[in-house]
C-alpha cells in the first residue's frame, strides 16, 4: 500500500490519486495528515504537499486539487520525455509535474465546464480540447505520466514489486439501425422508393426491392458475420442498439417489431448488450427512463451500459441523469471524427462531478477510435497505420483499447471496404507478442 502525507485530504485529491495508482498502476492507497503515522509506515510512502518534509519521495503540490469550482487555470506545456505535461514544479520533486493536478484537469473533464464553442448537435469538439492544441490526443498521457511515476517509486523502492497488467480490447459494435431496408414499415419504405426514384439512386431502388421481396439479405444485417468473430475472438463484444422512437436524428427500427426483438435477444446469447440512447432521451431523463425499461424488458436483465446518439455530451447533466437511473457505465467519452483521448488515458475512470465536488458511482468507458475518423485515411496501408500507431500507444501502458465499429461497417458498400479487416487486425491484436 501507498501511504500519502498531504495538508488536505480532499475529495479530489483522494480521486485522481485512486485513479492513478489503484486503476492504473494497481496498488492500494491510503492518505494521512499525520507526520508521525507516515514516519512509521515501513512500505510505499510519498509526500503531496507544497514542501518537503525531509528527504521522503515528494511531489510538490499544485493548488487545483484543493479548490472548489471552476478557476481560471493558467497552464503551459512543456516536453517530457516522449510526452508532454503541464503544472511543472521544479528539480526538488520526485518527478517534474504534478501529475496529479494535471491528471484531474484531464479526467474531470474540466476544460468542458469552462465556455467553449459546440458543433452543430451540441457537441464538443477535439479541436476546442487542450489535448488537440497542444498536441498530445494521440497519447494517454495519464497513463503514461502514471507509469513514469511507477518508475520513480521503484528508485526509491527497488524491492516493491508492483502487479502487472495486461493490454485488453472492448470492441463496441453501435446499432443505429439494424437494417437498411427490413422492418421499415410500409410508409417509410414506399417513401424510401419514392426518394430512391426523384434522386435517380435507381440501384438502391433495385437493391431495396430485392430485400423486401427476400431475395438478398439487407446490406446491414451484418450480425452473423459478427457474432461469428465473437465466438472465435476472447474479447467479449459490447452492442449498443438504439430502440428509442423516430425522430429527425433517430430512425431506427420499432422496439415492438418482433423480429428486431429476436435480434437483440440472439445477439445478448454471444454478446453484451446496452442501449444506444436516443438525441432527446440525452436531455430528457422521462425518455431515456422509457428506452432504459424498455431494453430491460427486451433482454429481460438489468440495464449496465449506456452509449449516447451522435456521442453528444452535456456535462453534467447527462452524467447525472444515468446516475439517477441507476445506469453503472457509459461508453460515449470520445471524438467521433478524431482518434485519440479525450480524457487522456486508456483506463476506465469514475465520473468527478466538479459542481457538486463528489466521486460518483458512474464509470465512464471513454473509446479511442471510431470507424468514421478512420475514412480520413484514403488507402487501407495508411489506415493500418494510424490504427497501428493509436494500439502500439495503449499496449505500451497496458491500457485498455475501446474501438466503435459500426453493423453497417461490416457491409459490402465501397465506403467501407477492408473495414472487416481493421476490426480483425484489432480482436486479434491482444494475442500479439
Amino acid at each position: 500500500m501507498l501511504l500519502v502525507y498531504t495538508h488536505k485530504i480532499s475529495p479530489r485529491l483522494k480521486y485522481v490519486f485512486k485513479h492513478i495508482c489503484k486503476r492504473i498502476l494497481g496498488i492500494e492507497v491510503n492518505f494521512t495528515t499525520q507526520i508521525e503515522e507516515f514516519i512509521a509506515h515501513d512500505s510505499l510512502k510519498m509526500s503531496y504537499t507544497t514542501k518537503q518534509l525531509g528527504n521522503e519521495f515528494f511531489v510538490k503540490s499544485h493548488d487545483i486539487l484543493f479548490e472548489q469550482g471552476l478557476s481560471d487555470l493558467d497552464i503551459h506545456l512543456h516536453p517530457w520525455e516522449n510526452t508532454k505535461c503541464f503544472f511543472h514544479i521544479g528539480e526538488k520533486s520526485a518527478i517534474p509535474f504534478d501529475i496529479f493536478s494535471a491528471s484531474f484537469y484531464l479526467l474531470s473533464r474540466y476544460e468542458e465546464y469552462l465556455p467553449h464553442l459546440k458543433d452543430d448537435y451540441g457537441r464538443f469538439t477535439a479541436k476546442e480540447s487542450l489535448a488537440y492544441k497542444e498536441g498530445f490526443l494521440h497519447q494517454p498521457v495519464v497513463d503514461i505520466w502514471a507509469y513514469k511515476f511507477k518508475a520513480a517509486l521503484q528508485k526509491q523502492f527497488p524491492k516493491f514489486e508492483f502487479p502487472v497488467k495486461s493490454y485488453r480490447v472492448v470492441p463496441i459494435i453501435d446499432v443505429p439501425s439494424a437494417y437498411k431496408y427490413k422492418l421499415k414499415g410500409i410508409m417509410r419504405s414506399f417513401g424510401g422508393m419514392i426518394k430512391d426514384v426523384f434522386r435517380l439512386r435507381l440501384k438502391g431502388l433495385y437493391t431495396r426491392l430485392l430485400v423486401l421481396f427476400g431475395f438478398i439479405h439487407d446490406p446491414y444485417d451484418t450480425f452473423k458475420y459478427i457474432i461469428n468473430r465473437q465466438k472465435h475472438s476472447s474479447s467479449k463484444f459490447l452492442f449498443f442498439f438504439l430502440i428509442g422512437d423516430y425522430t429527425t436524428y433517430d430512425k431506427g427500427i420499432n422496439p415492438n417489431k418482433k423480429k428486431f426483438v429476436s435480434l437483440m435477444k440472439h445477439v445478448g446469447d454471444y454478446c453484451n448488450v446496452g442501449l444506444k440512447a436516443s438525441f432527446f432521451a440525452i436531455e430528457d431523463m422521462s425518455i431515456l427512463k422509457k428506452e432504459k425499461l424498455r431494453i430491460e424488458e427486451i433482454m429481460n436483465t438489468n440495464l449496465i451500459a449506456t452509449r449516447q446518439s451522435f456521442s453528444k455530451l452535456n456535462l453534467p447533466e447527462s452524467y447525472r441523469n444515468l446516475i439517477s437511473l441507476e445506469i453503472k457505465e457509459d461508453y460515449t467519452m470520445g471524438y467521433v471524427d478524431h482518434i485519440g483521448f479525450r480524457a487522456g488515458s486508456c483506463t476506465p475512470f469514475l465520473f468527478y462531478d466538479l459542481d457538486y465536488e463528489v466521486q460518483t458511482p458512474l464509470k465512464i468507458v471513454p473509446y479511442h477510435l471510431m470507424d468514421y475518423a478512420l475514412l480520413k485515411q484514403h488507402s487501407q496501408l495508411d489506415k493500418k497505420k494510424v490504427l497501428s500507431e493509436i494500439m502500439d500507444e495503449i499496449k505500451q501502458v497496458n491500457g485498455q483499447f475501446v474501438p466503435i465499429f459500426h453493423n453497417y461497417t461490416f457491409s459490402d458498400h465501397d465506403r467501407w471496404k477492408g473495414f472487416k479487416e481493421l476490426f480483425n487486425i484489432i480482436i486479434d491484436s491482444p494475442n500479439e507478442d
